[in-house]
């Protein structure tokens, strides 16, 4: 029988890869709206700061995941 619950390790990696789409997403979004010659520049600012909040965090659970091996 196994044991329907995830492992925190598991929960991370989904987690991740969910940051990592929405991150994508953004990047889709502030490249769309670059083109538009009458985008709100405070929209483009806010889709910019959200992505790089995702890419922090995106880098702190990726850390998490992959722990330091001192040689």
């Amino acid at each position: 029988m196994t044991d329907p619950e995830m492992s925190r390790e598991d929960v991370l990696r989904v987690k991740l890869e969910l940051l990592r789409a929405e991150h994508r997403d953004l990047d889709d979004a502030i490249a769309a709206l670059d083109l538009e010659a009458r985008a709100d520049p405070l929209a483009v600012r806010r889709l910019k700061k959200r992505k790089l909040m995702l890419k922090d965090e995106i880098t702190r659970l990726s850390d998490e995941l992959t722990p330091d091996i001192i040689a």
